[in-house]
């Protein structure tokens, strides 16, 4: 439990467990499972913006909702990883770029694009709602295990990714990621399109992550995150209502 109660104060401005505690290794788990946690409080959040507004005015305080519980934790990682690597700098000048708590034209540009998708994507989204705006949060935290597990880390003095590569993970990393593709399941045919999304989502960015630096750093896993779940809520959306 301490390892869940890690990754709730880790990844949400949530009360949990002694905040004086930090257990890295045991965290990473769980991240799916606090993905699970954000999307019920956004599939309450919602069903009751929708006893009171239309779709887009509720879809608008639902991305609102899920940046304000993760305390923009991810914007702030594709801020600061798009005024790094997009652009032809090196790679030492791209970590230094992210590492600037400024924020750049690319950042706010990505910042801009990544909640009007969200918005634009939730206001017309209609089947399977509830089911999409649950296991979507979950994905999205869960593709950052990958980072973790299968990339270096970039930086040579500590950093905020720093402490989840300190320690080799096992297979058994990825056990509650198997939890939000059950799920998936249950919104046949469109949840299996997710998964599929998903998992081709992870593989190109951690491809071009290789390609381009070598390493990932904790912004290039906020920027996973933020990126596959605006990517997988415009996917959720494909074919569903056409109009707000």
């Amino acid at each position: 439990m301490f390892g869940l109660f890690s990754a709730i104060r880790f990844l949400t401005i949530l009360p949990a467990g002694d905040p004086g505690t930090f257990h890295a290794k045991e965290m990473v788990r769980f991240f799916p499972i606090v993905g699970l946690l954000l999307g019920c409080l956004v599939v309450a959040a919602d069903l009751a913006f929708r006893l009171l507004w239309p779709a887009s005015i509720a879809s608008l305080l639902d991305v609102m909702l899920l940046a304000i519980l993760t305390g923009g934790l991810h914007l702030d990682g594709l801020a600061d990883t798009a005024d790094g690597l997009l652009g032809h700098h090196s790679r030492d000048r791209a970590l230094s770029i992210m590492k600037d708590s400024r924020i750049g034209v690319m950042g706010m540009a990505a910042i801009f694009f990544s909640l009007t998708i969200k918005w634009a994507a939730l206001s017309h989204l209609c089947e399977h709602r509830s089911l999409m705006l649950l296991l979507v949060p979950a994905l999205a935290r869960g593709g950052m295990i990958f980072g973790i597990v299968f990339l270096p880390y970039g930086r040579s003095e500590a950093g905020t990714g720093h402490p989840f590569f300190q320690e080799r993970h096992s297979g058994s990393t990825f056990l509650f990621l198997f939890i939000p593709v059950l799920l998936a399941f249950l919104a046949f045919p469109a949840g299996l399109r997710v998964i599929a999304v998903f998992g081709l989502l992870v593989l190109l960015l951690l491809l071009y992550f290789h390609k381009r630096m070598g390493c990932i750093t904790g912004d290039m896993l906020g920027a996973t995150a933020e990126l596959t779940e605006t990517l997988l809520f415009l996917t959720a959306s494909i074919g569903s209502c056409s109009s707000l």
